[in-house]
């Protein structure tokens, strides 16, 4: 049963961010609404995010209290009034390219019909005010309290990934082998399931690199990262070689059932090691990588020998290089030395 996480970090930096631009107004007896609007939806997965938003939510919100102040001087507070500072203020951010602060500028805009009644300047400058309160509170909340760090929940969805395939590549080959009949989208649903969880991933990594600009990894965290990102290349690797399974047509195959019962074994056992990490041998990896290996070259001697040159690769070649491909891939994801660390496309002697 999974445990449900109450409150995580950036729930306490949002409550923090919150706190502190809110007392900050009070003392200078602004009013912390806008503040903490512009707080709130500032606080970004990295501080990279929550710098970049913020350089474009300033002059946004800029923008939408100007039409405020322009409509409240022309139609004063009324319907109209509210129309026309959202409206003018949402096609003047989308002309500028200020997507990010459109949000915030609007409700800034809408929010101050309700509150100025004099000194419409003065409320002008008020806002900008307030709004960098909120910007710059939110930003340095993120950057000291809670920095964001991914690599534990990097490593956890790469693992995730990694199960994921090890289940695809069986279920794969059991299709091709064993039921003599495959479903084209039921393979179709877990490449896209796959490909989601390998760009989730991506995402993550992605946050981690923003993040390293402002908190640098060193030593053994930095040698971490750097090979979660290797892992994912692998894993991202191999998943390429499966769709080249998954989208050949495989309707007979000339191996013969001991060919197949080496496949499927071996297929199984690397399943298993995906699939749970400590079940990985390297010796029994490399006993496996061998016996396919010995399979996929006698099968081109035999190609050879008939003097067949066909315009497509046979179905057993496709299945027996993409396989040993695969698990070429699988020893450098573990990061184990072992006999035969690439593939050569050379011909065996």
């Amino acid at each position: 049963m999974k445990r449900f996480k109450l409150v995580g970090s950036r729930v306490v930096k949002t409550g923090v961010a919150i706190f502190i631009t809110a007392w900050i107004c009070v003392l200078l007896n602004w009013p912390p609404v806008f503040a903490v609007i512009t707080a709130i939806v500032t606080i970004e997965p990295t501080v990279s995010d929550s710098i970049k938003k913020g350089i474009v939510r300033f002059p946004a919100s800029a923008i939408g209290s100007a039409y405020a102040v322009l409509f409240i001087s022309l139609f004063g507070n009324s319907p109209l009034t509210y129309t026309l500072a959202a409206v003018f203020t949402i096609t003047t951010c989308f002309r500028l390219k200020l997507h990010a602060g459109l949000v915030v500028a609007t409700l800034t805009s809408v929010a101050m019909v309700e509150v100025i009644h004099t000194n419409v300047l003065i409320s002008f400058f008020i806002r900008l005010g307030t709004t960098t309160i909120g910007l710059v509170v939110s930003t340095a909340v993120n950057l000291f309290v809670l920095p964001p760090d991914y690599t534990k929940e990097i490593s956890k969805k790469l693992q995730a990934v990694a199960n994921k395939i090890g289940v695809t590549i069986e279920k794969s080959f059991q299709d091709i082998f064993r039921d003599g009949h495959r479903d084209n989208e039921i393979e179709q649903e877990r490449d896209d399931q796959l490909a989601k969880m390998i760009r989730r991933a991506e995402i993550l990594i992605q946050f981690q690199k923003e993040e390293t600009k402002y908190h640098p990894l060193v030593g053994s965290e930095k040698t971490q990262f750097r090979d979660l990102q290797n892992q994912l290349l692998r894993l991202q690797q191999i998943h390429y070689h499966i769709g080249n399974l998954n989208y050949s047509l495989f309707k007979t195959t000339k191996l013969s059932a001991t060919e197949r019962a080496v496949i499927l074994n071996a297929v199984s056992d690397l399943a298993q090691s995906l699939k749970q990490p400590d079940t990985y041998e390297e010796q029994k990896h490399n006993r496996h990588l061998n016996q396919l290996t010995d399979i996929f070259w006698a099968d081109n001697e035999e190609i050879i020998e008939n003097q067949q040159h066909p315009n497509r690769f046979p179905p057993d070649l496709i299945i027996l290089y993409e396989l040993v491909s695969i698990y070429n891939l699988v020893g450098r994801y573990y990061k184990k030395p072992h006999s035969m660390a690439a593939f050569s496309t050379n011909k065996k002697e």
